[in-house]
């Protein structure tokens, strides 16, 4: 996915370098998908690059008003909201939050299997890193991918875990909307849940004062192309643990220690969002 390649590169770049536990496991994030590509196809054709659902020009666009912006008035990120309900033994944990950077990059982060969006930067560890990725189909912007994930778990303050994640998760990378369930995952029977990633027409009240824009592309006319576009990550995990974990007090355990990774998860997408706006684009925009 080349989306972003000005912020993604750099994220990219300065997030692969070896950190503390599984850290370097993220240097060969996709060997194991490589490799059993090639096992099943080894006089397959070259594959194209796939088609990105962005305008370029207004990438650059954004890239550049993210950073300028930030020299002078440093975006303040609001705190994630976060709602646990419980039905039939099934906990549904709905996660929102606005960041300060455009859709398609927060998408390109939640996905992408290269770099480390989610630093822990007061221990200076990674949060969740992806070990391996197989995309099982493609179909337009629409892919069904395998993918290995390993989650740091804190366990009673004393010591971090790594949590292994077997996942499906079919993406729209139009849409920028995404669904998962999954294959194995520790001590869970139900794990499973969708995201998706709406704009934030950050200056519509400033720029747009005779009418409220419906579209990016009403946004960008009546803010000049000076209006910021950020991000709405909304989140919807359900999640069961298998018995007798499912009982308290382990239940009370794994749910509070559940809701507190997903929103250390939170806060370090937040806190690259703020690295990628100081560290501005790498490449000039486009010529008309």
């Amino acid at each position: 996915m080349g989306i972003f390649p000005g912020f993604g590169s750099w994220i990219s770049k300065n997030s692969q370098q070896p950190l503390k536990g599984e850290a370097k496991g993220s240097e060969n994030i996709e060997s194991k998908s490589v490799s059993e590509k090639d096992n099943n196809n080894n006089n397959a054709p070259a594959k194209k690059n796939k088609k990105e659902y962005y305008d370029e020009k207004e990438k650059m666009r954004q890239d550049i008003l993210w950073h300028d912006e930030e020299k002078k008035h440093p975006w303040h990120n609001p705190p994630p909201k976060v709602k646990v309900t419980s039905k039939k033994g099934v906990y549904h944990m709905n996660l929102e939050m606005t960041l300060g950077a455009p859709p398609e990059l927060i998408h390109l982060w939640l996905t992408h299997p290269h770099g480390s969006p989610f630093l822990d930067e007061k221990k200076w560890r990674d949060l969740m890193i992806t070990k391996s990725k197989k995309v099982l189909m493609e179909d337009g912007p629409r892919e069904v991918f395998k993918v290995e994930r390993s989650v740091a778990y804190d366990f009673f303050s004393l010591t971090t875990i790594p949590i292994p994640l077997h996942l499906i998760v079919e993406e729209n990378r139009k849409d920028l909307t995404g669904k998962y369930k999954k294959e194995k995952v520790m001590l869970m029977k139900v794990f499973e849940g969708n995201y998706k990633v709406e704009p934030v027409y950050v200056d519509q009240e400033r720029l747009c004062k005779k009418r409220l824009p419906k579209s990016s592309e009403e946004y960008r006319k009546c803010s000049g192309g000076q209006g910021k576009i950020g991000s709405k990550l909304t989140i919807n995990q359900y999640f069961e643990p298998y018995p007798p974990f499912n009982l308290p007090p382990f239940s009370w355990y794994i749910r509070g220690n559940t809701i507190k990774t997903s929103k250390k998860l939170l806060n370090a997408l937040q806190n690259t969002a703020r690295s990628a706006r100081r560290a501005g684009p790498l490449k000039e925009p486009p010529k008309p």
